[in-house]
């Protein structure tokens, strides 16, 4: 496959995983165990899989975190609610949250087809060198279709995340940098967004909004420079390269089909509100969360 090709696939699947990040039933669910700040409940919930770690692996497998925002909460998020207890509530809120979002096309047969060529996709990940991949890949498998899909989708979101940070790092850019570059784009978070949820100061934000500049790749207004464009696409690119394994043994047919039920169902989950707004820039791009 094409590197675009690939990319389309994946942002066309991509928020049926990602809208967890978001919803109201993770919250709920995590604060009944004691996880209260919408921060800790995403390091809690994203890095169960990989057991009671600390703050410098979670800051590492994230990238664009500051990891002094991290380290306000891990590790002692484990001492309200142990891995298990926490990957137990983040399914039950998946569940409850694509019911929600899904309605009646939670138990229809476009759901158990996506989720099975999504499974059947998953197949072909491997884990080298993918950790929050790999961490996931460990945990056993729902039996609804729907879980099913949506844990699918999360083994192929964090594989491809993976391969993301491993481009951005040959390319000698640094997690604030990423965001930066990201948001330059008018088509992922909003600035403001991007520098307090990941926990940047004005200052270190401002220091690397100058150094890119100062490399060509972002203009005065924030924007990307022609250069920064090729060079942002570059980084795609190759992640594209280091993420076409899933789609190539699941077959060109199979990945058409998939794309567009799994489309199906993407569309309908962002209908029904899946993502607040003020979040992201028109048209966003939701892989940055």
């Amino acid at each position: 496959m094409e590197p675009r090709d690939v990319a389309r696939v994946y942002r066309r699947l991509e928020p049926l995983h990602s809208m967890i990040y978001f919803a109201p039933e993770v919250g709920e669910e995590l604060g009944e165990l004691g996880i209260e700040h919408p921060r800790a409940q995403y390091f809690a919930q994203r890095s169960a899989a990989m057991g009671a770690i600390g703050p410098g692996v979670v800051a590492a497998t994230y990238y664009n975190f500051n990891p002094a925002l991290v380290a306000r909460f891990v590790p002692m998020i484990w001492l309200s609610a142990p891995p298990e207890v926490v990957l137990n509530a983040r399914l039950r809120a998946a569940d409850r949250a694509l019911r929600r979002l899904l309605g009646d096309a939670v138990s229809s047969r476009e759901c158990e087809r996506a989720g099975v060529l999504a499974r059947r996709a998953s197949e072909a990940c491997t884990s080298e060198d993918r950790v929050l991949y790999a961490a996931h890949a460990d945990l056993p498998w729902p039996d609804e279709p729907h879980l099913a899909l949506w844990h699918a989708i999360t083994l192929l979101r964090e594989y491809r995340g993976d391969g993301h940070l491993a481009a951005l790092l040959a390319a000698g850019v640094s997690g604030v940098e990423a965001l930066v570059l990201h948001t330059a784009t008018g088509k992922g978070f909003l600035p403001e967004v991007a520098q307090k949820t990941r926990g940047w100061s004005p200052d270190q934000w401002g220091e690397a909004v100058a150094g890119l500049r100062d490399r060509g790749l972002v203009d005065g207004e924030l924007s990307l420079t022609a250069e920064g464009a090729a060079f942002r696409e570059e980084i795609e690119t190759q992640t594209s390269r280091t993420s076409a394994a899933p789609w190539e043994h699941l077959g060109p047919d199979a990945t058409a089909e998939l794309a567009e039920v799994g489309g199906g169902l993407t569309k309908r989950l962002l209908a029904a509100g899946a993502f607040p707004e003020g979040v992201f820039a028109p048209a966003a791009d939701r892989s940055a969360t």
